[in-house]
Formats: C-alpha cells, sequence, structure tokens
C-alpha cells in the first residue's frame, strides 16, 4: 500500500520512467507468450526451446532498465527524517521493490490481454483474431504456463532491483579505478567470440551463448575503459576543462560504464545483424530488436541523469565560485566526444569480428 501511494504521488517524469518500465515489460510478456504459442502449435519442435531462449535478450534489458529506474526514483533515496517513520534503508529497499513490481505486474497484464485479443479470444476492439493463426488460436492457453511466464519478468525485475538497492555496510570508494575487472572484460570478450566461431554452423544456442559472454565482457570492459579516457583526459597539462571532464569520468566510471559496455554490445550485435542481414526478419524479431535497443539506450541515459544528480552539489558550488556556464557545457560535451571516440570504433570492431565466422 505505501508502494502505491508513492507511486502516486511522484512527479510526472518519474510516472513516465514507470510507464516506460511497464510498457518494456509488457513487451517482454507478449515475446514470451508468443514463444508458447508457437510451442502449443508445434509440440515437439527443437525451434520452440530456441524462440524461448531468445526471449533471454530483451528480458535481461528490461530488468538492467528496470533497476536503473528504480536507483533514480526520488521516493526511494533516503532522506533526513524518513527513519523516524520506519522508513530505514531496508524498507526503502523493499518501497523500490514493490514499485518495480508494480510496473512490471501492469506491463505483463496489458500483454495478456493483448495476446488474447489477438487470438481473438476477446473481442470487440479492433484487429480481433488478427494474428489467430501465428498464436495457434485453434489451440487452448495453458493458462498456468502463460501465468508462469507472465510472472518471470515482475520477479526478476524486482529481484534484481533489490539486490541493487540494498543497503551496505561499507560503501565502494567513489573515484577508485576498475582495472581489476578490465582483463576480465577482455577474456570474456574473447571467449564468446571463440564461442559463436566454434557454434557458427550449429544451432543457434551457441550463437546466443557467445553472443552472452562477448555482452558480458563489454560491460565487464566498460568501466575500465571509461576510467581510462578520465586518466587520458588529464595527461600532458590538462586545462579546467579537461581537468574537469576527466575527474567526472573518473568518479562515474563504475556507474555509467556498464551500460555503456552494454549499449556497445546491443550495438556491436546490430552491426553484426546489417553485415548477415538477409531480409528474413519477422516482426516479432524487430520487436524484440526495439525492446533490446531501447531498453539499453534508456539505462544508458538514466545512468547519465543518475550520474548528474549526484554532481549537482559540486555543480552548484562551482556556479557559486563563478565558473561560466559554457565551461560545463563544454566540460560535458568534451566527456561524450571522448567516449564516442573510444566506443564508436570498439562497437563496430566486435561486430565485425563477430559476423565474419557466421557469413560462411
Amino acid at each position: 500500500m505505501l508502494a502505491l501511494r508513492l507511486v502516486r504521488g511522484t512527479h510526472p517524469v518519474v510516472q513516465l520512467r514507470r510507464l516506460a518500465v511497464a510498457t518494456a515489460a509488457a513487451g517482454v510478456g507478449f515475446l514470451l507468450l508468443c514463444a508458447l504459442g508457437y510451442a502449443v502449435g508445434h509440440p515437439g519442435s527443437p525451434t520452440a526451446a530456441l524462440r524461448l531462449l531468445w526471449c533471454v535478450l530483451p528480458l535481461a534489458a528490461t530488468v538492467q532498465f528496470a533497476v536503473a529506474v528504480a536507483r533514480t526514483d526520488p521516493s526511494t533515496r533516503p532522506r533526513p527524517g524518513l527513519c523516524a517513520i520506519g522508513l530505514g534503508p531496508a524498507r526503502l529497499t523493499a518501497v523500490a521493490a514493490a514499485s518495480t513490481a508494480v510496473s512490471c505486474t501492469l506491463g505483463s497484464a496489458v500483454a495478456l490481454l493483448f495476446y488474447l485479443h489477438l487470438r481473438g479470444d476477446l473481442t470487440g476492439l479492433p484487429f480481433d483474431g488478427a494474428a489467430a493463426g501465428l498464436l495457434a488460436a485453434d489451440q487452448p492457453v495453458p493458462l498456468a504456463a502463460a501465468l508462469t511466464l507472465l510472472a518471470i519478468v515482475p520477479v526478476t525485475a524486482s529481484a534484481a532491483a533489490a539486490l541493487a538497492l540494498r543497503p551496505r555496510s561499507r560503501p565502494a570508494p567513489s573515484g577508485t579505478s576498475p582495472t581489476s575487472g578490465l582483463p576480465w572484460g577482455i577474456a570474456l570478450l574473447a571467449v564468446g567470440l571463440a564461442v559463436e566461431t566454434y557454434a557458427a554452423r550449429g544451432d543457434g544456442g551457441g550463437v546466443l551463448t557467445g553472443w552472452i559472454l562477448t555482452a558480458v565482457g563489454l560491460a565487464t570492459m566498460g568501466p575500465g575503459l571509461t576510467y581510462g579516457c578520465g586518466r587520458l583526459l588529464q595527461t600532458a597539462r590538462p586545462g579546467a576543462v579537461r581537468l574537469l571532464a576527466g575527474r567526472v569520468l573518473m568518479n562515474d566510471s563504475r556507474r555509467i560504464g556498464r551500460p555503456l559496455g552494454v549499449v556497445c554490445a546491443v550495438g556491436s550485435g546490430a552491426v553484426a545483424g546489417y553485415v548477415l542481414h538477409d531480409g528474413a526478419v519477422d516482426a516479432l524479431a524487430w520487436l524484440g530488436v526495439a525492446l533490446v535497443v531501447g531498453c539499453t539506450t534508456a539505462t544508458l541515459l538514466t545512468a547519465a541523469l543518475e550520474s548528474r544528480q549526484t554532481r549537482a552539489h559540486t555543480t552548484e558550488a562551482l556556479r557559486r565560485l563563478g565558473a561560466p556556464p559554457t565551461v560545463l557545457r563544454t566540460t560535458a560535451l568534451l566527456r561524450a566526444a571522448v567516449l564516442i571516440a573510444l566506443f564508436t570504433p570498439l562497437t563496430w570492431t566486435v561486430g565485425t569480428l563477430a559476423a565474419v565466422p557466421l557469413r560462411g
């Protein structure tokens, strides 16, 4: 009940982010139900399990986006006086998990209604039964299996939000160097490309496993690469702009590095798909691609917003000291330019390497 009251009383921008999470959850739920419908219409087909397996990618992107939205939710941020009324860090974590579950459950309910509507089970609206053949409308819907699949997104997202926002006795030091994760990321990237090469002539499950390893490797490399960009900006007698931009990148390397690495992984997958594109992509595949791209991009933007919120006091102090607004804008543009200059060729290189074994 407390989570519902906080959801109702927040800013419209926050409500819009929650609505975006619900929309993403609806998309994933619809993909899962479509995979179930294909399995019902084609019993014993190995393609049915593969379709369900490929839903892991939009599911992971949606969960990541839901966690990022929960981290920036002002209703779950510790504030003075909340502990006095019983809203300590642990309780706020539970509220964040409950709010995430509410948004994702709403999306799953919409997905079920839309799925039944396209099957023709619900009538009175446009496009009644428009996808009856695709969704095996001649077979009854296995309700238990459908509800189980629809519960995956709310349960996973709320558990991930609770894990990410759990109270920590010793917070991670800000600005410390993540060089420790860079070798592991490179190793995972190499293993992922090797698995894709080995599984290129096999089934799609091996290719998916290799791509997931590649994505995890890039996400692990992201903080270290972002930290390195910050260090690079501060070399060779930096001025105020380069010094400030480099320090911000070092301090925020963990916060924006991982989502930036995930966006790099998605971009490399898009490059590989563009190289291998043969025109045989159905509407459900495009929906999955749109969910992955949209959620990962929104996660990166949300992480950037969180980074900006954490620097609000520093930015205000610089303005009080007389720093002109052009300096702050130039600093932001320099940070973006350095990250684009590094991650764009990395994305293209990984995507091209991933497409080479699949082209044969």
